[in-house]
């Protein structure tokens, strides 16, 4: 069995069993795979690509072919527990328009960002004068997908301005086990090179809460070695 990508651990983790899913941009389906095999979800896909489609189908997935910066807003509101939006945000042509819609068509959202403010980054672009090219944003940059890039505190911004509610936060580097973040921080902005966030819409009161530390051991397949526990 192939090694699970370690933000689909953490996302694994955060999901509830039986939960209705909604995965944009799901490339292949293996995310939806991973979800449905572990956790029982009754899941959908969105994706753009008819190579993803048609992989998504292969694997016995519901998939729609669709445009996340155009047909979220045909997806009736709260018809899902979670959306997902795991390293696609900084590809779409409206990103303060998705998340909103994620939140407007679930009770949570699940998203992962690379973060620009990365200390990588900085050096790369002191030292070589260079768009950066590293773990996390790895193509050159005449050939990425990439349109809107943002650092941690970037998109944090946006979600008090969407008043969106962090209720996790985890940084995560180079394939080590994640590290549940406060992400005001002071460091966080330095040293997180992809964030995973867990969103939702408060029902009252204010917007702003204390990230809950939610990432913790799960049961993984078999052929998986087991992570190592954090401690509290």
């Amino acid at each position: 069995m192939s090694v699970v990508r370690e933000d689909f651990r953490e996302i694994l983790r955060l999901v509830r069993p039986d939960a209705r899913v909604l995965d944009v941009g799901c490339e292949d389906g293996e995310l939806l795979e991973l979800l449905k095999r572990e956790k029982n979800i009754d899941g959908q896909g969105l994706e753009i690509s008819q190579a993803g489609v048609s992989a998504c189908l292969a694997r016995g997935l519901a998939v729609v072919q669709g445009d996340g910066d155009r047909d979220l807003d045909h997806f009736p509101t709260r018809a899902f527990d979670y959306a997902i939006l795991s390293k696609t945000l900084q590809q779409m042509r409206e990103p303060r328009h998705v998340l909103a819609e994620l939140l407007r068509i679930a009770d949570q959202a699940i998203v992962s960002v690379p973060n620009f403010g990365h200390w990588r980054m900085r050096t790369s672009l002191m030292t070589r004068g260079r768009m950066p090219e590293t773990r996390a944003l790895p193509d050159p940059w005449w050939a990425t997908q990439n349109i809107h890039l943002c650092t941690l505190v970037d998109f944090t911004d946006l979600c008090r301005e969407l008043g969106l509610r962090i209720d996790a936060c985890a940084a995560l580097s180079g394939g080590k086990p994640a590290r549940p973040i406060n992400p005001d921080g002071a460091f966080e902005n330095w040293r997180s090179e992809t964030a995973l966030f867990l969103l939702s819409r408060p029902a009252g009161g204010a917007a702003d809460a204390v990230p809950t530390d939610l990432f913790g051991e799960v049961a993984m397949p078999k052929a998986e070695a087991p992570a190592r526990r954090r401690k509290a």
